[in-house]
């Protein structure tokens, strides 16, 4: 049983883009689809998958590397907020991952979102984590 499912989510990218995989499979929930789709927007993955296997389902993510460097395109996966102490923030206090190149997912009443767009919407609510 996994304690932390988002921390989980973040690790198995983290170690399947250290292992060079490019596909890397975590099993789904609704915050964890909404983190997903944020990713393919903001172009750190390539594509994504959501198949259902009559439990929880599963997402399959294709993950993004650097044509040339084949480094990968996320450099940096970090939690933020975790079971043990919880990090929440008002939208004027969300801090800017490195000065505007990386990005923060903020779990609000309005849903998953990115720290750009909960400062648009002027809402509040827990940090996920810090990508960039």
């Amino acid at each position: 049983m996994v304690t932390d499912p988002i921390a989980d989510f973040l690790t198995r990218i983290r170690n399947a883009q250290m292992a060079r995989h490019r596909i890397v499979e975590i099993p789904a929930s609704n915050v964890k689809k909404r983190m997903t789709e944020i990713l393919y927007e903001k172009g750190y993955i390539l594509k994504y998958k959501f198949e259902d296997d009559n439990k929880q389902g599963l997402i399959k993510i294709a993950l993004k590397y650097d044509a040339s460097s084949k480094e990968p395109a996320i450099r940096s996966l970090e939690r933020v907020s975790r079971p043990g102490l919880r990090q929440y923030a008002k939208p004027n206090e969300i801090s800017r991952v490195q000065n505007g190149l990386g990005i923060a997912i903020v779990s609000t009443s309005k849903g998953v979102m990115t720290d750009k767009e909960a400062r648009v919407q002027n809402v509040g609510g827990e940090v996920l984590c810090y990508i960039y």
